[in-house]
Order: C-alpha cells, then sequence, then structure tokens
C-alpha cells in the first residue's frame, strides 16, 4: 500500500504522473482518451498515479509559452468519472492559491472515509495574486481530514540559488507534509547537493527522512525541451547540445534520463535517504508516452536490483 511506504518512509516507491486532458474534449474523446490511458497503466504495477493540477503562470515569465495553455479537466472529476476502474491510489495535486478557503475546505472534506492522497502546490511566481497560501492549506488539512496524506513539491535547481531548500522541506514536514516530489530532474549536481544537505540537517537534528520521489520526464523533441526550459526545468548546457544535436533525441534522452536517476538513487541508498521516482512526459505525444511507460519498467527493475544488493527491505 502507498501510505504504508510513505509512512515506513521506504526507499523505492514509483508513480506515473500525468496531466488530465483538456476540457474542450468531447465526453466521447473524454472517454476514448481516458481508455487508452488505463489500458497502459494496468499493465504497470506502480505505487500511485500523479493528477496534475495545472495552472497557467505566464506572470512566472516573460517568455511565450511554447506550447499554448488550455484550461485541463479537474484531476478530481477525471479520477472519479473516467479513472474509476483504474484500481491504484490517486495522488491530486492541488495549486491551492485558485481555491478560496470555503472551496479548499470542502475538497479536503470530501470522501473522509477514504484514504486519499495530495499534493498542495504553492503560486508559481511572488507575482502570482492567490486566494490562499500553503501554510493555510495546510493548517485547514490538518484540521479538517487527518486521513489526507498530504505532499509537497521540492525543487533541488533552487537549492543552487538559495541553498535553503532542504529548510524548505523541514518546514514543510511540520505543516504535515509525509513525501515530496521533485521538478523534472536532468541536473545531477543539483540534486545531489541539495540531497546532503537535508542529510546532513536531518542527521544533525536527529529528523527522520521523508520519502522524495525525483521526477524523471523523457525530452522526445526540441519543441519539448523548449517546453521544458519555459517550465522552469534545469538542464545542463552539455546535455541540452546532446539532446539538440543527437540524431534520435528521445532514445537519449531516455538513456541519460535512467542514467540521472540510478545515480541520484545510489546516493540515496547509500545515506539511507529514501528516495523513489515518479515519471511522466510533458508531451502528449504518443511515441514520448510510450517511452516514459518504458522508462517505469526499466527504473522498477533497475532499483529493485540496487535495493536487493544493498540489503535493504
Amino acid at each position: 500500500m502507498l501510505k504504508d511506504k510513505i509512512l515506513r518512509r521506504e526507499p523505492g516507491i514509483i508513480t506515473y504522473g500525468m496531466t488530465p486532458p483538456k476540457e474542450t474534449h468531447s465526453l466521447e474523446k473524454m472517454a476514448e482518451i481516458s481508455h487508452k490511458q488505463c489500458e497502459r497503466l494496468q499493465k504497470l504495477q506502480i505505487d500511485g498515479l500523479i493528477l496534475y493540477d495545472v495552472q497557467e503562470e505566464s506572470d512566472r515569465i516573460d517568455e511565450d509559452r511554447p506550447f499554448p495553455y488550455l484550461q485541463t479537466v479537474d484531476p478530481t472529476t477525471y479520477s472519479k468519472t473516467y479513472l474509476s476502474n483504474l484500481h491504484v491510489p490517486k495522488i491530486i495535486y492541488r495549486c491551492v492559491g485558485k481555491y478560496t478557503e470555503e472551496q479548499l475546505a470542502e475538497w479536503i472534506q470530501a470522501d473522509l472515509d477514504e484514504g486519499r492522497f495530495s499534493v498542495f502546490v504553492g503560486a508559481s511566481s511572488s507575482k502570482q495574486e492567490v486566494q490562499m497560501g500553503l501554510p493555510e492549506a495546510y493548517a485547514l488539512s490538518r484540521k479538517l481530514n487527518d486521513k489526507l496524506t498530504l505532499g509537497a513539491v521540492v525543487i533541488p535547481e533552487r537549492h543552487m540559488k538559495k541553498n535553503d531548500e532542504h529548510l524548505r522541506m523541514i518546514n514543510k514536514i511540520a505543516s504535515g507534509s509525509r513525501f515530496f516530489i521533485s521538478q523534472a530532474t536532468y541536473n545531477v549536481e543539483a540534486s545531489k547537493n541539495f540531497l546532503s544537505d537535508y542529510y546532513y540537517h536531518c542527521k544533525e537534528n536527529k529528523l527522520d527522512m521523508v520519502p522524495i520521489l525525483m521526477n524523471i520526464a523523457p525530452c522526445g523533441s526540441t519543441k519539448t525541451l523548449e517546453f521544458m526550459k519555459w517550465l522552469g526545468i534545469s538542464i545542463p548546457k552539455w546535455l541540452e547540445n546532446d539532446l539538440k544535436y543527437s540524431q534520435d533525441v528521445l532514445d537519449k534522452s531516455v538513456s541519460v534520463s535512467l542514467q540521472i536517476f540510478e545515480e541520484i538513487f545510489e546516493f540515496g541508498l547509500e545515506k539511507g535517504i529514501p528516495i523513489g521516482c515518479s515519471v511522466e512526459s510533458v508531451s502528449t505525444r504518443k511515441v514520448e508516452i510510450e517511452a516514459s511507460i518504458q522508462l517505469v519498467h526499466e527504473i522498477k527493475a533497475m532499483m529493485a536490483k540496487k535495493m536487493r544488493s544493498s540489503f535493504v527491505f
């Protein structure tokens, strides 16, 4: 069970993430899309499915968005209406700034008898107008539903500039976060620097380390690469060049993504940091989605092998 793995702070948790379809699709098209998704995901044996709550983010960056922003179906609605036959825990992202206290309170209190999972996300930038901040959202969740297992976002690349990402994590843990999911990972040094500070801070202060799911997202084209950079994903210049000039961008990206995660996972095992993985495709192209599905299989096998050899149970 996902909740048990989180509370036992186990390494090796694996999830798959996706954005619900755009809300302008017809009901027939929505059913067709969800059917294909369920077929793919039934075979994966993942610990959980992440459903993103998308916000526009135009105030975060001055550059034009490579792909147009399209309003998507609410992740909770999509989960209940179209993915009910997919029997895997759903982790629902909530961009809390979009909601009033009353709206978020209603959502938090829904289905109180169910073991639900959510990741609360704050404002995309200091310029964004919000109706509720993260601290208020955490407090509301603690007050209204102690069965809601909360997670949070962690951005290792932000640690390169501010050197305080591990302290942000500690504050979120104190507020109720039981696991973390990173932004898409392409920068090994940033990730290991952040994890090192997190490890030694917890060791010095006798704090338990909670699971961190490092996000892996393959890149299948230069257009996808532009979009990932627009999203704020940190891609080292040498790697950006290798991807741009590769004969097969997707194949190169998948290979590099696996290498990157393996190095981070080994780093975590050595220090007892419970590292897991969340795989997604930021593109809706079939070839990139299929590559992300294959990556799940490869990462699962790699983690199982590494944990067996390290005697981690």
